[in-house]
């Protein structure tokens, strides 16, 4: 099976390429970074995959001329994020006869995603560039792992219109999307009474919104099981995530908001579940750990012979769930509004999250500012609002939606 794995010098593509160490009778046609060379061009002499695609211009040009050159002389590994730039020993990469494909931009990620020898789609660019190419995904007929948020968050309904038509498949990474997946296996939809995700409640989880007032971005990045990129590690914090995961799971499993519930399991061991009408609740456990929602996706619903880490139910002592707090964590209800509306407000929402986060990580904003610019963009956004917004008017609103959040920065009142 041929693999395409955009935004491969992530998290998740990392952790995906990680995978497809054992299991060699996978071949990786093409990977994509956003702006991080060094790991891709180290990824890519590993690999040897056919094509590759820096999304940043000059960034793939200076990748073609590390590839025409004899040697690699950068000694800093970047990471997506300046801050996690990691320095590492100066080495010297000999010249081979590799010599692989180059493109750029939103054109190259699209191209990677519809070429004709690919048989799956690993989607884990982050932000709104996921949603062309996976929309090209569908198109093209493919098999698709998608760890894109946005994508489902403020394109479900373009993309769920695209697969009712396409003989694409689309398998969820995120873990408790995954959970519920498997939960669903073998079930009949109109048995669902409920879908349970499980919020592990995040570094401020117990804390009353008075509590959190004055919290920094050192506190909020102290996440107490998972160890996530800087972004996501806040809308933990907030439980924005959460919030998006509702929405996610919406588009996905085709239920109703008012039938998604969100619990606080503080230990991370139960992923997700689903309750049927008769009482009965199934739940996916395990070690909290990206590995089995990865694999559960790029092979298609096997499960793989995992020689790592796994649970133990004779070490688990306790399992402790608790009931989220709306009012202290005004977040999760602004994204079950976001959900009910529907359209593009979804789109507001999370663009004005991205922009309130990115300002809370520069030390611009108070953390309890975070929800409340995301309310005033929503509230402005009101005589706005579309019901079935295309792409280009989804990537219009989320202009509209960061530029609103930085206009208020100072306005809002916490």
């Amino acid at each position: 099976m041929n693999i395409v794995i955009l935004g491969s010098t992530g998290s998740i593509g990392t952790q995906t390429l990680e995978l497809l160490k054992d299991h060699t009778e996978y071949k990786v046609l093409a990977l994509s970074a956003g702006e991080n060379i060094s790991l891709l061009e180290e990824q890519a002499r590993e690999w040897k995959p056919k094509y590759l695609c820096v999304f940043h211009e000059d960034k793939a040009k200076l990748l073609k001329e590390r590839f025409q050159s004899s040697y690699n002389r950068d000694d800093t590994l970047h990471s997506e994020s300046a801050e996690n730039s990691i320095p590492y020993e100066k080495k010297e990469i000999e010249k081979d006869s590799y010599s692989p494909v180059i493109y750029s931009g939103m054109e190259g990620l699209i191209r990677l995603s519809a070429l004709e020898e690919a048989d799956m789609i690993v989607i884990s660019v982050v932000g709104m560039v996921g949603i062309q190419p996976t929309i090209s995904a569908i198109q093209a007929g493919k098999k698709i792992a998608l760890a894109n948020k946005e994508t489902l968050v403020c394109a479900g309904h373009l993309i769920n219109d695209l697969l009712k038509e396409s003989k694409a498949e689309l398998f969820p990474i995120d873990s408790e999307h995954s959970a519920i997946w498997q939960c669903l296996r073998g079930e009949k939809a109109e048995e669902v009474e409920k879908l349970i995700l499980t919020a592990s409640g995040g570094p401020f989880f117990g804390l009353t919104k008075e509590e959190m007032r004055g919290k920094k971005k050192e506190d909020a990045l102290k996440h107490p099981n998972w160890s996530m990129g800087r972004k996501i590690t806040i809308d933990s914090a907030t439980m924005v995530n959460k919030a998006l995961e509702v929405l996610e799971a919406h588009i996905l499993f085709h239920i109703p908001i008012e039938k998604i519930q969100v619990v606080i399991q503080r230990e991370s061991i139960i992923h997700s579940a689903v309750q049927f009408r008769d009482g009965a609740i199934k739940a996916e456990l395990g070690v909290p750990t990206m590995r089995v929602p990865i694999a559960y996706a790029v092979f298609e619903e096997e499960r793989e012979d995992f020689k790592g880490e796994k649970l133990d139910f004779t070490k688990v002592m306790s399992l402790h769930f608790y009931p989220p707090s709306y009012t202290d964590f005004p977040a999760l209800a602004l994204g079950r509004s976001a959900g009910l509306k529907g359209g593009s407000m979804t789109t507001v929402f999370n663009a004005a999250n991205e922009e309130a986060v990115s300002l809370f990580l520069q030390d611009k904003i108070a953390f309890l500012s975070i929800p409340a610019l995301i309310e005033k963009a929503m509230q402005l956004h009101e005589k706005d609002w579309k019901a079935y917004p295309s792409v280009d008017e989804i990537l219009s609103i989320e202009r509209w939606a960061r530029n609103c959040v930085e206009e208020n920065a100072n306005q809002v009142e916490v």
